[in-house]
């Protein structure tokens, strides 16, 4: 992301906005650095927990400079999930999303990232937070079947599952997330850059059960690559009784939506018992605000 990117978003971003100039700084101090100090460091999320950073990582630069990147997604995480539920973060990369699942709710959580370097991050920034109880971590793909798939493997957050024009790939094995998850989660988190379909595909056992409450997807045409439009997916939710949702974590309501969001979109198949949870949940403090 370009510098004047990042300043957009900082603008934009629903946490930072309310104190820019604070959100600016801490943009310029990171910039200044990381290139006096290109080497890792850890860095604090939210409440104690920690993660590795460094220049280039761009994984984690986002809650650098905003606290929360995916400012409703993270904050929707936080008030719902509770200590004895499981959340699967499908598509993890570093681990954001379980870092804040099983480090600030406690929850148990079901890990999956696929691209043996990243893992690696990922794995390191686990045992950063001593949540290795909490936290099955799982290096392989997951789609419609079981087998094997090509990934990119240079694009850092933006690593997929290789299509046909795609070059410097390396194979991955693959399951059903129905196959390789330990139980029903209550909350499940899918980032795979347009693959979506075939993840939902290999999840009929998973979307059908009733203790699965939520699901945080992010939907855009780069599922077109394979084949697949964002409102095919839509619509595929919709069939399982999911309701698309926005969320917005200061007055904590929930607006029902009639297509997906740009980007993440909540999905909700039991709208009472979801509003209840994060009523009641606690206040979450980052950054001098409170939500």
């Amino acid at each position: 992301m370009s510098i004047s990117s990042t300043l957009r978003f900082l603008v934009t971003h629903p946490l930072a906005k309310r104190n820019l100039p604070a959100a600016f700084i801490r943009f310029a101090q990171w910039q200044i650095s990381t290139r006096l100090n290109p080497r890792p460091v850890v860095w604090p999320f939210v409440g104690t927990t920690q993660f590795y950073a460094w220049k280039g990582l761009t994984g984690v630069t986002g809650n650098i400079y905003t606290g929360l990147h995916e400012f409703e997604d993270m904050a929707f995480l936080l008030h719902f999930l509770r200590a004895d539920d499981l959340f699967a973060d499908i598509g993890a990369n570093v681990g954001s999303y379980t870092i804040l699942a099983a480090g600030v709710c406690g929850s148990h959580t079901f890990t999956v990232e696929p691209l043996p370097d990243t893992f690696k991050i990922l794995s390191d920034n686990i045992d950063l937070n001593q949540l290795s109880q909490k936290v099955v971590l799982c290096n392989i793909g997951i789609g419609a079947a079981s087998g094997v798939l090509p990934f990119t493997r240079s694009l850092d957050t933006m690593n997929h599952v290789a299509a046909a024009n795609d070059a410097d790939s390396l194979i991955i094995p693959v399951q059903t997330l129905d196959e390789a998850i330990p139980r029903t989660p209550q909350l499940i988190k899918i980032d795979v850059e347009g693959f979506e379909m075939a993840v939902l595909r290999g999840a009929d056992k998973t979307l059908s059960s009733p203790d699965l409450k939520a699901i945080i997807i992010e939907i855009n045409r780069s599922s077109e690559r394979y084949g697949h439009t964002p409102d095919e997916v839509h619509r595929l939710l919709k069939g399982y009784d999911f309701q698309a949702y926005a969320y917005e974590p200061f007055s904590r309501i929930l607006t029902s939506l009639d297509s997906p969001a740009t980007q993440n979109t909540i999905y909700l198949r039991d709208i009472e018992f979801t509003r209840k949870r994060i009523e009641s949940a606690s206040k979450i403090k980052l950054l001098g605000q409170a939500f």
